[in-house]
């Protein structure tokens, strides 16, 4: 029986979308987090500013200057506080645009190419078809398992990890406190700020997980957008029938489902 092709990433789409990627990263770094390079310094002119826009206050006869200049030490110290936050949480939006884009230009891609394969009417359309609606509501780990099925080993590749990582990062940045918290904390520790670095308490390891305490640093930003390059570098040119043995049940289900839902309609128009 001849081979013949399953899935196909041709170079230049391989290429478009490497460069739509460093294009975001570029342009986000450039437009959002250049923003956030020198907030230390920012911080320290607090005081004097505070300062000068509270010294109409001032009333030396009822009025400590300590007070005064403590209170402006506070200015800076909220300041700081506040502009960090902003700064993560800008980070984070940034990270989380970046994983869901390449989210979804996988499941595009997935499902195009499994399209092409089956040809039955029910199958193409995408308002109907099983097939194309599984793909899209596949969790991350049932997208795994289905590039692991075509004969991909990802799993076994070092940019997995990050993949795996930033995922979960994009999830806690979502929904907050919940199971890819304490999967993130568990598997992947260096995602997190340890509020008792300082002091040679046990606690944290026996802490339950806070999503505030999520720290992702400018290396680990790069090292997740290496990683999706890494990903469509690593993306096999051709995908042969005779190296997929089967696909995960989610998908082999909705793809019987339109095979059945493709006969039935050839019955139907077969009928005076």
């Amino acid at each position: 029986m001849s081979d013949y092709v399953l899935f196909q990433m041709t170079e230049q789409v391989r290429k478009d979308l490497i460069d739509r990627h460093l294009f975001y990263v570029d342009q986000a770094r450039k437009r959002f987090l250049s923003h956030f390079d020198d907030i230390e310094a920012e911080a320290n002119g607090i005081p004097d500013k505070w300062l000068e826009q509270h010294e109409h206050l001032f009333d030396p006869e009822r009025h400590d200057p300590s007070d005064f200049y403590e209170a402006a030490i506070h200015a800076r110290y909220n300041f700081y506080e506040l502009i960090c936050d902003m700064r993560e949480r800008t980070q984070l939006s940034v990270i989380a645009g970046m994983f869901h884009e390449w989210d979804k230009q996988l499941r595009d891609w997935l499902s195009n190419e499994i399209l092409h394969c089956h040809h039955g009417p029910a199958v193409r359309d995408e308002d109907w078809s099983f097939t194309f609606k599984a793909v899209w509501s596949a969790k991350f780990k049932q997208v795994v398992d289905l590039l692991e099925c075509l004969g991909w080993q990802i799993e076994r590749r070092e940019y997995f990890q990050k993949l795996n990582a930033c995922q979960l990062i994009v999830n806690v940045y979502k929904h907050g406190n919940g199971e890819s918290l304490k999967i993130l904390k568990k598997d992947y520790p260096e995602y997190y700020r340890n509020p008792f670095q300082h002091s040679r308490s046990r606690v944290w390891r026996i802490t339950v997980p806070n999503y505030k305490d999520l720290r992702i640093n400018d290396a680990q930003f790069r090292a997740f957008s290496n990683a999706i390059v890494s990903f469509w570098m690593d993306t096999p040119g051709n995908i042969y029938k005779s190296q997929v043995e089967s696909v995960p049940d989610w998908l082999g289900k909705a793809i019987l489902k339109d095979d059945n839902r493709s006969v039935y309609s050839k019955k139907v128009i077969a009928l005076p």
